[in-house]
């Protein structure tokens, strides 16, 4: 089915954007996102993250549906003067995802930007039943992460 613009819509993309308003400095929040390894402790979807080498690794996430999403992801970029985070996914998700870390009122403002192809069987096969329910677990995931995040950067 094309979109408005005549072009097929592609079932299987999605682009996410959220904005997280944080009380930390920028450094802090920073400093917190570039240790993937360590979103597991504050970030509940993210059951594990394994390095592979120092510029990759797999995670494997899980939100409110009942699957599990696994990536290998490689460092694209990583700019701490630009407070820019940025991995390039293959595996279940192909595509990428971004931080971007500013100065926001009272602390910081944190951009998560994403745009994958779920690639994952499964949920290929369910596309357009279960879009809005991907959407919404998406939503979910994001919430807690920031919530978690939060708390991480509260407790110092």
């Amino acid at each position: 089915m094309p979109d408005w613009s005549g072009r097929p819509r592609r079932l299987h993309r999605y682009r996410f954007r959220s904005v997280w308003l944080l009380n930390a400095p920028p450094a802090v929040v920073y400093a917190v996102l570039e240790r993937a390894e360590a979103y597991p402790h504050w970030w509940p979807q993210v059951r594990e993250v394994a390095p592979i080498d120092e510029r990759s690794g797999t995670a494997r996430f899980r939100s409110f549906l009942p699957y599990d999403l696994v990536v290998v992801a490689s460092e694209a970029v990583r700019d701490p003067g630009a407070g820019v985070l940025e991995i390039a996914m293959r595996g279940d998700l192909a595509g990428w995802a971004r931080w971007t870390i500013v100065p926001g009122a009272g602390g910081t403002r944190a951009v998560f930007e994403q745009d994958v192809e779920v690639r994952k069987p499964l949920l290929r096969r369910w596309a357009l039943l279960g879009r809005p329910l991907f959407l919404v677990n998406h939503a979910l995931m994001m919430r807690a992460g920031r919530r978690g995040l939060a708390t991480w950067l509260a407790r110092g």
